[in-house]
């Protein structure tokens, strides 16, 4: 038992360090994100309302049942309700029946009020795929994030290695009179503000891990991590795309747009809601009843006084009504005219939203065009300024070496190689995720593997 038992803890054991030791994919956390988020719960909820509401609209069309009954019980005077003659005796009545009643016309507002149920639906499906849309481009910038700063440290780390090498060899130097002290105290402070980065580093890693973690609705940050991967600068054709064709494609797919349309689409149906108020209803209705009194008296064939049972009262007493009834509206104090005036309102308005979002679709779409083509250039150009600056840290090296160049003059060509190195890290994924969000209004999915 013992045996089984410490089995089944290494078991349990090892599932906790291997849940610890998750990295986490781009795809893992957009997936995670999709399934976790608060507010993408909130709007799911939003939608379920919406159904909820469709089937009420559904409902307005078809006839509605109740049901009804009571029992009184009468001491000193009253009126017989069998005979309609006065009594004071006590008389214990029952009354009991079903109404229904039906819509048959009320200027096609149930009609309207069905469709805008069903396009309320279709745009709360659009607000919810849109705030999902939202959420995949924080994430990858996010996640973004998190790749670039663990990338930097990487060579901050790197960086500081090669110092270390530099501060071995010149404190030998140092020590054989070749160099004077105060190239070693140099390459000291060089070696100091690296541990510096290296913190500051380890930081943002951090912060920017948070970032990432509070996104998924995730707590636990110590022990969240990214897969250990670098990525290069995917291959892409969207610039051979013009930002208007993008655009264009836009505007057939993004739920922002849809979510728009459906806007209007809504509000012309509460517009002719409103308008279906101006026209008469027509109702249809009907009733049946029964009752039993114990005071009931009936004559037999013999003209003979009897008071009916239970059942047979039910039977003699019972009777149906229907007919139908029409209301016309001729005056409710403006009213049904207010809101018609409100609802056009609410249409151009809608109509204008659409614009906006429509313009600021383009706008975005334009500057991201941009973007795409601004940061490939200062990437390219990063690369080359990181070339070149390799090349005279190495010839500043050599002549460091030879004592042909003072520490504090070698420490300004390595700092120029880290700033360079810092700036195509960073020109790097801000390229990668400008061309990301690029693709993502074209309608590709976001993805850097």
């Amino acid at each position: 038992m013992k045996h089984k038992l410490t089995v089944l803890l290494l078991i349990l054991a090892m599932g906790i360090v291997s849940a610890q030791q998750k990295k986490w994919t781009l795809q893992e956390c957009v997936t995670y994100a999709m399934d976790n988020n608060l507010s993408i719960e909130q709007f799911e909820l939003d939608f379920e309302n919406a159904a909820i509401d469709k089937s009420d609209a559904l409902g307005s069309f078809l006839p509605n049942l109740n049901a009804s009954s009571s029992f009184n019980s009468n001491t000193g005077f009253s009126i017989n309700p069998t005979n309609n003659l006065p009594t004071t005796s006590t008389a214990n009545n029952i009354n009991a029946g079903f109404s229904s009643n039906i819509t048959l016309f009320d200027g096609l507002r149930n009609v309207h009020r069905f469709n805008r149920a069903k396009l309320n639906a279709i745009a709360s499906q659009y607000r919810l795929d849109d705030l999902k849309d939202d959420i995949r481009l924080n994430v990858a910038n996010a996640y973004l994030s998190v790749l670039s700063n663990k990338e930097s440290l990487k060579v901050f780390k790197a960086q500081y290695a090669v110092t270390e090498q530099d501060l071995k060899r010149t404190e030998e130097l140092v020590a054989s009179g070749v160099v004077p002290r105060g190239d070693l105290l140099e390459i000291e402070a060089t070696a100091a503000g690296q541990e510096q980065q290296i913190v500051n580093g380890i930081n943002a890693v951090l912060i920017s891990k948070i970032n990432l973690a509070q996104l998924l609705q995730i707590t636990d940050y110590e022990n969240f991590d990214i897969a250990d991967e670098e990525f290069d600068v995917p291959p892409s054709d969207i610039l051979n795309n013009s930002a208007k064709v993008i655009y264009d494609k836009a505007l057939t797919f993004r739920n922002d747009i849809k979510f728009s349309e459906s806007n209007v689409a809504l509000a012309e149906k509460d517009l002719k809601i409103s308008k279906g108020a101006l026209l008469p209803t027509l109702t249809g209705f009907f009733n049946y009843g029964t009752r039993y009194s114990d005071v009931t008296q009936l004559l037999d064939e013999n003209n003979t006084p009897f008071t009916p049972n239970f059942t047979d009262q039910l039977w003699i007493f019972d009777g149906i009504s229907y007919g139908a009834q029409l209301s016309i509206p001729i005056f409710n104090g403006f009213s049904t005219r207010n809101d018609i005036k409100r609802s056009k309102i609410n249409v151009l308005q809608s109509k204008i939203q659409l614009e906006q979002t429509k313009l600021e679709l383009e706008t975005n779409i334009n500057q991201a065009y941009v973007d795409v083509k601004n940061f490939s250039k200062s990437y390219e150009a990063a690369q080359k300024t990181l070339e070149a600056r390799r090349l005279a840290y190495e010839y500043s090296k050599e002549r460091f070496d030879v004592g042909l160049m003072n520490a504090f003059d070698f420490s300004q060509a390595q700092a120029r190689v880290d700033n360079a190195e810092a700036e195509v890290i960073r020109t790097k994924y801000d390229y990668i995720f400008r061309l990301k969000i690029l693709e993502f209004y074209f309608g590709m999915p976001i993805s850097i593997d």
